[in-house]
């Protein structure tokens, strides 16, 4: 199988990105089963912002999971530490339900990680999974990311997660 991603486009992907919100398995943690038109706005305003850039990860060229790969210290979640200016977080998610349980989203989010570490000042990944989210809270350790704190987000108590580039006794992870 081969892993890829590619920039979210509003044209190509409003509809299927509405759609896996609106998945069982999406809904509780990410909180978007909004109408379509309220949907529109959130994505309007999610692909301007410029911490931020959102691409949709391809299994064989088919497109089955979203990632949002953000620059912490400007993000809210810049607030609950001493973000460093480098620091890149990242969400994701796995659309159809067909995708799940399968073993995919650890290759997905090491893919991810590999990405965002091309970018040779970041050190430091970081993740806020749900709390109540233990299957991504697990996904992530997996790959690498170690729970700090939880911390109180606007939409969620999230677990607070780090990971490094070249510091695998303080969390592991990916050599860039």
């Amino acid at each position: 199988m081969t892993i890829g991603f590619r920039k979210v486009s509003m044209e190509r992907d409003f509809a299927r990105l509405h759609a896996w919100q609106q998945e069982p398995h999406v809904v509780p943690y990410w909180n978007l089963n909004i109408p379509e038109a309220q949907y529109r706005v959130h994505l309007e305003k999610f692909l301007a912002d410029t911490h931020q850039s959102l691409y949709i990860g391809l299994l064989d060229g088919e497109p089955m999971s979203y990632f949002e790969s953000y620059w912490a210290q400007p993000d809210i979640i810049g607030r609950y530490y001493e973000a460093a200016a480098a620091d890149q977080g990242i969400h994701l998610l796995i659309g159809p339900p067909q995708y799940l349980g399968k073993g995919l989203a650890a290759p997905l989010l090491q893919a991810m990680m590999r990405f965002q570490y091309q970018h040779a000042e970041t050190e430091k990944l970081v993740a806020e999974p749900d709390i109540r989210n233990a299957k991504m809270i697990h996904i992530f350790h997996k790959c690498g990311f170690r729970f700090r704190k939880e911390v109180e987000l606007p939409d969620k108590t999230g677990a607070l997660m780090f990971a490094y580039r070249n510091h695998p006794e303080d969390g592991g992870g990916i050599d860039g």
